[in-house]
């Protein structure tokens, strides 16, 4: 077997090098082999025929002969009728030497922004995604996150749609809020890539949420799928897209903000190591949400939970302190009637409830009783106050489930109730201890999710989104007691974390707001339309401003993926050379002469080319692109713009 035969056998070996229809992705390999990917290096020691071509040994020390790996791959007949050839065709050379080989550019944004990132604006672009592992400088990555043109602004409220007219900043809202009184108090819903929605509202709301809350792809290879969206990364893309949203919402986040992600097994280890990296001065814990069964082939487990990592601030080591409504559970205290109980086997939980005998109110939490105070009785006089123990209904003396410390911090919700001549301690409605594991049927994603959304949007396409209840309950949990807080999701979904804020607020008559970020098309017709809906038939007191980031090569972009034949992109080629920025990388010379090699590629080739001729950093219209006029924006985007910036022109 030739050497290249051997090699291409072993690369096959890593999926992520091999594309759906079996192929190997070899300008994949080149990326990974320029930048001395450690799995590449790994791959290629495996095998004792491509150790001995590729590597020399220095001093007892393997060394990666890297010159002479690419110069291998790139050889015609290694790269016969690829892909990677015919890029290499158009592509412009200093010295023989395509600019990707060079070194005098560093790296600095591993697979920056692949297209499915980018660009996925319909559910049914859920295709392999492209790595476009490019060679950029420093400046280049700050004008890819500079922050964004806005076009289509609208208002809703229970009136239904308007015209925008500009953003309320209300001075009293913010005062409560302990922010500038020029910060934007709408409610926001912004379509476009996520990652530059984060950097597009960055100027108003740096260190000014409360919480973020996101429901990202579980990347769980299209089982189970609760999303309208590509939710079949391989890891390392899935990472790198994590990573470098969460760098940027971080910096959205208040001191004391809480960062909650909702995900499942599939990715469930190394998005808590992911956390930890990125936010290594806060405590993370982990939840598990029992819900929505569901089999996996090939097991004999059927999946009944997913987790919910609670990121918090350095210092707070638990949300224990703060009470979450819960609707569906009822209380008890001593007797077995259902729901909690206070009865505990923890150590040091013998303390005395102080009860009044003649308002049944409870007063205090006595000292941690010595064996002395032990008694049959469930209460005995002191002082003319009634002291309570925990004792069964079977005369057993037993301790409280609670802690002291958490008893006193909700004193205000106990009650004593006296039945057959002895107290009952009888904790509120409203509070409840946090535990790892949520059960009830207050988190059947059926009922709560796919009914709740279809009652508001009955042709939604959505399949067992997030239960309302759950998003509600984990929003409470960070900011149930903060009535003004800000709540920030940039996975939007269908809306329910918007819906479950509107919740919390007609529940406590609050004024929590939020903003939402999602790409894809069915914000419209699902999420914005769900949230307007809710407003109508609840006639809520709120409304919301949606706007999108302007496109400009994202244009192009949607226009290639829906291409259907050859004839289509060569259409849409002609209109890029006029209207588009293209790639610095490209010869577009080249391009046009060698269009009859661009013509036997196969379609997914020839569409992958043409987006890699785009310069990803202009898929979107710049904030500093506003006044030029290659981008001709309008009189209404310019006014929304400078409206959301602040600017005076």
């Amino acid at each position: 077997m030739k050497l290249y035969d051997i090699l291409e056998t072993q690369l096959k070996k890593e999926t992520n090098f091999v594309t759906d229809a079996g192929e190997l992705k070899k300008w994949v390999v080149i990326n990974k082999a320029q930048n001395f990917d450690a799995e590449l290096i790994e791959l290629l020691l495996d095998d004792a025929e491509v150790k001995a071509a590729f590597f020399i040994e220095v001093k007892g020390a393997l060394v990666f002969n890297q010159p002479k790996f690419l110069q291998f791959l790139e050889q015609k007949n290694y790269l016969n009728d690829s892909y990677t050839k015919y890029r290499n065709k158009v592509g412009l050379t200093i010295d023989n030497k395509y600019l990707g080989q060079r070194n005098e550019v560093a790296l600095v944004w591993p697979f920056k922004d692949c297209v499915l990132e980018g660009g996925q604006s319909r559910e049914e672009d859920k295709r392999e995604e492209i790595f476009f592992n490019e060679i950029l400088a420093q400046d280049e990555i700050t004008q890819l996150l500079e922050p964004k043109v806005l076009t289509n602004a609208k208002v809703y409220n229970a009136q239904g749609e308007h015209e925008f007219k500009a953003f309320n900043r209300d001075a009293g809202v913010n005062k409560a809020r302990g922010l500038p009184e020029n910060t934007i108090t709408d409610n926001l819903i912004v379509k476009g890539n996520n990652l530059f929605g984060l950097t597009s509202i960055m100027s108003n709301f740096s260190k000014k949420v409360d919480l973020i809350y996101i429901d990202p792809p579980y990347n769980s290879g299209g089982k189970g799928d609760t999303f309208q969206y590509n939710n079949s990364f391989k890891t390392s893309t899935w990472l790198t897209f994590m990573h470098n949203r969460l760098e940027q919402a971080k910096k959205l986040l208040k001191d004391d903000g809480v960062l909650i992600v909702a995900i499942d097994e599939n990715e469930q280890v190394r998005l808590g190591a992911l956390l930890r990296d990125n936010f290594r001065n806060a405590e993370i814990h982990c939840v598990t949400i029992m819900h929505n069964p569901r089999g996996i082939q090939g097991t004999n487990f059927s999946y009944t939970h997913e987790y919910a990592f609670f990121v918090l601030p350095k210092g707070k080591k638990s949300i224990a302190d703060q009470k979450i409504e819960a609707k569906d559970i009822k209380f008890r205290g001593l007797r077995d009637n259902g729901g909690e109980s206070l009865r505990s086997d923890a150590k040091n939980c013998f303390y005395p409830f102080i009860v009044n005998p003649d308002t049944g109110e409870i007063e205090g939490v006595g000292d941690v009783a010595d064996d002395k105070f032990h008694t049959k009785r469930r209460d005995v006089e002191n002082d003319g106050k009634i002291l309570v123990y925990p004792v069964d209904n079977d005369g057993v003396e037993r301790k409280w489930r609670y802690a002291r410390q958490s008893i006193e911090r909700v004193l205000h919700l106990t009650r004593a109730k006296k039945v057959n001549g002895v107290y009952d301690i009888q904790l509120g409605k409203d509070f409840r201890q946090y535990k790892t594991v949520w059960t009830g049927a207050r988190y059947d994603s059926n009922e709560y999710g796919t009914k709740l959304i279809k009652s508001l949007v009955p042709n939604s396409k959505f399949s067992f989104p997030k239960s309302l209840w759950n998003v509600y309950d984990c929003l409470y949990a960070a900011v149930g007691e903060n009535p003004n807080a800000i709540v920030l999701d940039y996975h939007a979904g269908s809306g329910t974390t918007a819906h479950a804020v509107l919740e919390m607020n007609k529940t406590d008559g609050g004024n929590r707001q939020f903003i939402m970020c999602e790409q894809m098309d069915y914000i419209q017709t699902e999420t914005v339309k769900r949230i307007e809906n809710l407003i109508k038939r609840d006639n809520l007191d709120a409304n919301f401003v949606y706007a999108e980031l302007k496109k400009f090569n994202q244009t192009f972009v949607d226009e290639i993926e829906v291409a259907k034949d050859t004839k289509a992109l060569l259409k849409i080629w002609e209109q890029m050379k006029d209207k588009s920025f293209l790639d610095y990388n490209i010869d577009l010379k080249k391009q046009d002469q060698h269009i009859e090699d661009l013509k036997a590629l196969t379609l997914v080739e020839q569409k992958e080319h043409l987006v890699s001729l785009l310069d990803k950093n202009q898929l979107y219209v710049n904030l500093s692109g506003l006044k030029d006029a290659d981008f001709s924006c309008t009189d209404a985007e310019k006014k929304v713009t400078r409206d959301f910036y602040k600017l005076d022109s």
